[in-house]
């Protein structure tokens, strides 16, 4: 495989240090680092450096919103109300989801008493 295919970032020190000793101007490549390396071979070469990635937007965590016990049971209730609607159309798989909300909020409702 050559070289060529492989970008400088992907390959190994053996591998930078073997084609930094075939290019002029390079010395002392055994003590140098990767990333030394890296560099050294884009100036040899004429390479600009690549864009920096972009780094990852950090999402803010939603606060938690405290409901009180009363309020609770009328998220509950709503919920019933909502599930058996669905279940007179035959939607199973929003009634289960419905179902599995009710479960939480009661125990929820467990919890803050």
């Amino acid at each position: 495989m050559e070289n060529k295919e492989k970008p400088l970032g992907k390959m190994t020190a053996k591998e930078l240090r073997e084609m930094a000793l075939g290019l002029p101007g390079i010395h002392a490549v055994q003590a140098m680092k990767k990333e030394e390396l890296i560099a050294a071979i884009r100036k040899a070469k004429g390479m600009t450096e690549p864009e920096p990635k972009k780094e990852k937007q950090i999402i803010a965590k939603k606060e938690k919103v405290v409901l009180t016990v009363a309020e609770l049971k009328q998220k509950v209730k709503e919920l019933r109300m909502k599930k058996e609607e669905v279940l007179q159309q035959r939607n199973w798989k929003t009634a289960e989801i419905l179902r599995k909300r009710i479960s939480r909020l009661k125990k929820k409702t467990r919890r803050a008493a």
